[in-house]
């Protein structure tokens, strides 16, 4: 059976985003077309990687001189999104695989996520044992195509997501909670500085 496709080509807003306080909060990726809105659950790693890659990719496109059209170097002014993630946030589901790579033909880079899946998983032990794992077909797959200019300001816009949660320790670099965390570098005592 085909995998439920949720595709956009081109969104009109795509985004990372959050839910929830800082130290609790829930990350999505969110793209809408029209009234059409699909919001993808993932974790905090998952957009720093991802939003990296993007940046780059979009680099090694722009050096190796084969882009038809302008690369931007960063984010274009027109294109900042800083407006909260749209309602209602309904999940379709929890990212595991992500992919990414640069159409030449149309000049847009393919982001696409898979649901994650426990069958995916292989620990040590089973990697150890040499045995040839066969990934099954996914359920659903999102799959969001983005000209360089949109793919800059999502990676800008992810940037500060990312740097909206808990400030981190200056001694240890661990995130504080409100009331503070037991800082490593202070031996183990509770750490109250901003």
């Amino acid at each position: 059976m085909a995998p439920i496709m949720h595709g956009f080509d081109p969104p009109e807003r795509f985004v990372a985003g959050t839910v929830g306080p800082p130290g609790s909060r829930t990350f999505f990726l969110q793209a809408r077309s029209g009234v059409r809105l699909t919001s993808i659950a993932l974790e905090k790693q998952q957009v720093a990687a991802l939003a990296e890659r993007v940046d780059e990719l979009l680099d090694e496109v722009m050096a190796s001189n084969t882009a038809a059209g302008v690369i931007p170097a960063v984010a274009p002014l027109g294109l900042e999104d800083t407006h909260p993630l749209e309602q209602p946030i309904e999940e379709e589901f929890r990212a595991g695989t992500m992919t990414l790579s640069w159409d030449p033909s149309d000049q847009k880079i393919v982001i696409e996520v898979f649901p994650f899946s426990e069958a995916a998983v292989v620990t040590p032990d089973q990697a150890e044992e040499d045995v040839d794992f066969e990934e099954p077909e996914p359920e659903e797959v999102f799959v969001v195509r983005i000209d360089a200019g949109h793919a800059r300001a999502f990676v800008k816009r992810a940037a500060q997501v990312l740097d909206a949660g808990r400030p981190s320790c200056p001694f240890c670099g661990n995130p504080m909670d409100p009331d503070g965390h037991l800082c490593v570098r202070a031996n183990g005592f509770r750490r109250r500085d901003p």
